[in-house]
């Protein structure tokens, strides 16, 4: 078992707003969620939707052995738009609980390097392309997909290319050990491979987690993580502090 509870990176010199608000919206949703079951329904990602085209209405019967009915409900239109909106919707307090975790600890280090706006965007892509992943190996599938999964895995594949030696702190088999970064992130994306690999060999749409938003994610946080190091060469002194004194002139290289 590992687990990552934070990061030696907490001393920013602002706060990351994008990645609090993030944080807020997916809260108040999921709260929102509780008492408006047709709304779930209707603005998850239906795999099927997407590749027709068409908002889905109505029971569908997935057959024996592939879970009870699912009951669809309007959704926005286009439809397309579910593609946002799935990645703000969780399915249970535990499914919240750990994307918030892992958007609180890896997220605003990788805010502060992209800045605010671009790491919205950023964030967004990741989703999606999390998203477009799972439909790709599932087109027909009717069962809803919801969560920010794609969008934080995305943000783990950037943070372990742009902090790979970052120490996080993460019980590991019931201690608190400190870890670098690509220790941690990369025993959690053997993890999703190794599992999404099983899912390949049974049944990609009863699996329950969907690993492929997972890598998919994960794959486009890492090359939009490694262009920008590209791009800008350098880090700004004014983006992160670490643990010793430097002057605040100089510059550190990526």
């Amino acid at each position: 078992m590992i687990f990552p509870l934070s990061d030696d990176d907490r001393h920013l010199l602002k706060p990351a707003w994008v990645t609090i608000g993030l944080l807020l919206v997916n809260i108040a949703l999921y709260f929102y969620q509780a008492g408006h079951e047709s709304f779930t329904e209707g603005w998850s990602i239906v795999p099927r939707e997407i590749t027709t085209g068409v908002d889905l209405v109505g029971t569908v019967a997935l057959g024996a052995g592939h879970g009870p009915d699912i009951v669809l409900t309007a959704g926005p239109k286009p439809v397309f738009l579910t593609l946002l909106s799935g990645m703000f919707l969780h399915g249970s307090l535990m499914h919240l609980g750990g994307n918030m975790l892992y958007l609180w600890i890896f997220g605003d280090n990788v805010e502060h390097r992209f800045g605010s706006g671009k790491f919205l965007l950023f964030y967004l892509l990741s989703g999606l392309v999390g998203s477009l992943a799972h439909i790709w190996l599932a087109p027909n599938s009717v069962i809803p997909m919801l969560g920010a999964s794609g969008a934080i895995s995305g943000v783990l594949g950037a943070y372990v290319v742009l902090f790979p030696w970052n120490q996080v702190n993460t019980l590991f088999f019931f201690r608190v050990v400190s870890l670098p970064a690509l220790f941690v992130i990369g025993i959690w994306a053997g993890m999703q491979v190794f599992a999404g690999w099983g899912s390949l060999a049974g049944n990609v749409e009863g699996a329950g987690v969907a690993y492929a938003a997972h890598i998919g994610g994960f794959l486009a946080g890492a090359l939009m993580g490694g262009i920008g190091r590209w791009l800008m060469q350098e880090e700004p002194d004014t983006v992160l502090l670490r643990h010793y004194e430097r002057n605040p002139r100089t510059r550190r290289l990526w």
